[in-house]
């Protein structure tokens, strides 16, 4: 399950800096077996690797950004996985489950080996939700105390489009969110499909994917 980090937790520097030096994992000691770290709203986040659906997920996304770009070899998107998310803003520090950006910004990326990527130079961020951690996914919940998600996170530090697939079985389904106002850290929803619609995101992408083997988490 995600563990979040207490006051009681004594860091030699913030949490962000330290996540942004690339040193908090290795300050917390955590295992290397896929387990993440992020800095979600101050407090520091630790989650377990993926299981494998969640990744076919991921690679059923990334195909339909592959396929478009075989139809059309000038398609200007491409989909990376499992990136460091610098919102530098807020002081946050996210490892999104895929983000999309421009065919450009993927060369120059490369080329540079850089540590981070920054939200300007993302079109969208996709997140598909596990038993452990889709709170921190999702909208913030309204109660006695709102905490930021990566939701309200994303829509902050202006990032157009937010890909939400939620495996929870009580509400399992696709969203994608957009227009963000980044002074309320809130966005609209532009599309909601079911497990085994078919998801056509609109322009600027103009991509179909299809969620026939998606299904919800185990209960």
């Amino acid at each position: 399950m995600s563990v979040v980090a207490f006051a009681q937790l004594l860091l030699p520097d913030s949490p962000y800096a330290m996540w942004v030096r690339g040193e908090l994992g290795e300050y917390l000691r955590l295992p290397d077996d896929g387990t993440r770290v992020e800095v979600i709203g101050g407090e520091i986040v630790v989650s377990p690797a993926p299981v494998y659906a969640h990744g076919g997920i991921l690679s059923d996304i990334q195909r339909g950004f592959e396929r478009a770009w075989f139809v059309d070899p000038a398609f200007p998107w491409r989909g990376v996985q499992a990136v460091n998310l610098d919102l530098i803003e807020i002081g946050d520090g996210y490892i999104p489950d895929m983000v999309v950006v421009s065919k450009d910004t993927d060369a120059d990326k490369r080329a540079e080996d850089v540590l981070h990527l920054r939200p300007h130079e993302l079109e969208l961020v996709v997140e598909v939700t596990s038993s452990s951690n889709a709170r921190h996914d999702r909208r913030p919940m309204f109660g006695r105390q709102i905490k930021p998600t990566k939701w309200s996170g994303y829509a902050r530090t202006g990032v157009p489009y937010y890909l939400l697939v939620d495996r929870d079985p009580r509400q399992p389904g696709v969203t994608l969110f957009g227009e963000p106002n980044r002074g309320e850290g809130m966005c609209e929803v532009l599309g909601e499909w079911k497990f085994g619609e078919s998801v056509r995101l609109p322009e600027p992408f103009d991509v179909e994917i299809s969620t026939d083997a998606w299904k919800p988490w185990s209960a």
